[in-house]
């Protein structure tokens, strides 16, 4: 037994009757903003540095630091 369309578009009726025509534009809004902003995140320069470089480079030049005090 497949799904028909008299089965898909009760199931949509249902749908906006229970979370109305206003929610559902908003909740879908939400969803493309993450979307959109996912990828932004994503396609972000891989050249810039990452913090975890930086804070591990700051830490070697302590612990150099340290050494040449001694």
């Amino acid at each position: 037994m497949s799904i028909g369309f008299w089965q898909i578009a009760i199931v949509a009726v249902l749908i906006v009757l229970l979370f109305g025509r206003g929610k559902i534009s908003s909740l879908m809004g939400d969803v493309a903003k993450g979307i959109k902003s996912f990828k932004k995140g994503m396609a972000s320069d891989p050249t810039e540095e990452s913090p975890t470089k930086n804070i591990t480079e700051n830490q070697d030049s302590k612990n150099q630091d340290s050494n040449n005090k001694d």
